[in-house]
């Protein structure tokens, strides 16, 4: 079990990797999704480039968030 002490320490660059990780697959779907609706290639690319960009900075500001928030933390 992860212990409050090790959630706090988590370090920026890992709560940064983990968006990354986290918005290129969320960012392949998105782009797979409007490609198949539209057929458009390059509005697929720009939506999902967009996506991407927009989404791994709101997730990065979640997670740092979610470091001071002692709820269902075990003592």
């Amino acid at each position: 079990m992860i212990s409050r002490r090790e959630l706090v320490d988590d370090q920026h660059r890992r709560s940064f990797a983990k968006a990354v990780s986290w918005r290129l697959v969320g960012t392949f779907i998105t782009s797979l999704l409007v490609l198949v609706f539209t057929g458009q290639w390059m509005l697929s690319f720009g939506i999902g480039a967009l996506d991407f960009v927009t989404k791994i900075f709101v997730f990065y500001a979640h997670e740092r968030l979610w470091l001071v928030v002692p709820w269902g933390i075990k003592k």
